[in-house]
């Protein structure tokens, strides 16, 4: 509590809040939290987090802060920056039980998402406060998506997510889990049964290929499937990491977690894609590194690695080159592989009036909607692998989009 006050008491207030304008995806008001949380009025500062974005308090732990508001915190300059993600955490979950929810009157219209991650539960949240009927469609058990089976427990506690889904029960939000729209059940079988508009937020689940031999070995698992139930592998001592984001650093430092003494990165480039906090605490955690490879085979005994050097291209960039005579074994008892997934296609198949986009995501226009009409998505399945913070900012657009549509206006 100490360190949450006294970082409060660093804040500038600044009269143009770089934090805000420049560093947030969602536009959080920092110093109006903090001159709040300052006066001993943190429940209105908690409520006005909650407005903006009702993922305050899971934003607030895994966002990556010092790329956004405390990247651009003034007091970054010469020292460190104000600590603002500590500070809205503690606000945001101190609050959240008490945080209050005052929907609109029920307008007699039903919506309906398919997906309870990150987009959906923000989608659902809006769309009930403004008096629509919601039912969400999610395959798995359990809410979250992405933040409960991707994200692991010691960055993102999974009691928080119960307690969103209690939040939402209580705005009278109905939930059909384990079912998967899309099989027996296609989008116009809901549209037919009355549902006004129809939201897909059904993220990013396809892991990304190295498409190199060996991928298909049963030492050979990605992060994506690891991630989603750690327990049920055994990885052995040496695990062999490739990829260089976010998710690498989570399965590296979960493989620790569960036994693995021998973990390593390894990199094709000369540094991480993850953000510096989370590179910084796997390597406090054990983590190695290595830079400069790129896998070109599996075998049973572990991955095979080239060196690889830079090479300038046209207008300055930079290319590698691989370097195929330095080919090496690697030894490793399994293999991780962390470099991003892309959506499924089950609902494309499904419904065949839903189109992709160039990059094999789900077709959007400028409002979210889809090409059928009513069907508004947003999130992963769009923009593939992004952040919790930009999927939230896009859908809380996307939800006045829904409901206009609705509203015929």
């Amino acid at each position: 509590m100490v360190h949450v006050i006294d970082e409060a008491n660093r804040c500038l207030q600044c009269r143009n809040p770089k934090c805000r304008q420049e560093g947030c995806p969602i536009g959080t008001n920092v110093p109006e939290m903090i001159r709040l949380f300052k006066e001993n009025k943190m429940m209105e500062a908690a409520q006005m987090l909650f407005e903006n974005n009702p993922l305050s308090v899971i934003c607030s732990l895994v966002c990556n802060h010092e790329n956004q508001c405390e990247g651009h915190c003034i007091r970054g300059i010469k020292e460190n920056p104000v600590h603002i993600s500590s500070i809205e955490n503690y606000i945001s979950d101190a609050c959240f039980e008490r945080i209050k929810l005052d929907p609109a009157p029920p307008n007699g219209m039903k919506a309906a998402v398919i997906g309870a991650g990150p987009a959906g539960i923000t989608i659902s949240i809006i769309l009930a406060l403004k008096g629509y009927s919601i039912t969400v469609f999610e395959t798995r058990d359990k809410i979250g998506g992405i933040l409960r089976y991707g994200i692991p427990e010691f960055r993102l506690p999974k009691s928080i997510l119960d307690r969103y889904y209690r939040k939402m029960r209580e705005l009278g939000i109905k939930f059909r889990p384990n079912f998967a729209v899309g099989g027996s059940t296609s989008i116009q079988d809901l549209l037919n049964d009355g549902y006004k508009s129809v939201f897909i937020g059904t993220g990013a689940w396809r892991p990304r290929k190295l498409n190199i031999p060996g991928e298909t070995f049963g030492n050979v698992f990605y992060a994506i499937n690891y991630l989603n139930n750690p327990d049920v592998y055994e990885l052995g001592e040496r695990v062999a990491v490739i990829g260089a984001g976010n998710a690498a650093m989570d399965v590296a430092r979960t493989a620790i977690r569960h036994g693995s003494r021998e973990v390593t990165v390894y990199v094709r480039g000369d540094e991480v894609n993850a953000s510096k906090s989370e590179f910084e605490y796997a390597k406090v955690d054990g983590v190695h590194f290595e830079y400069r490879k790129e896998a070109v085979r599996i075998e049973d005994d572990g991955p095979v690695f080239c060196d690889i050097e830079p090479v300038m291209v046209e207008d300055g960039k930079v290319e590698f080159r691989v370097l195929e005579d330095t080919a090496t074994l690697v030894k490793a008892d399994s293999i991780l592989v962390a470099i991003s997934q892309v959506p499924q296609d089950r609902l494309v198949t499904r419904d065949k009036e839903l189109k992709l986009n160039e990059k094999g995501n789900l077709a959007t226009n400028d409002e979210g909607e889809t090409t059928i009409p009513g069907v508004f998505a947003s999130g992963d399945v769009v923009t593939g692998a992004k952040t919790v913070v930009a999927a939230v900012a896009v859908s809380k657009r996307i939800a006045e989009d829904m409901d206009r549509y609705m509203r015929g206006v």
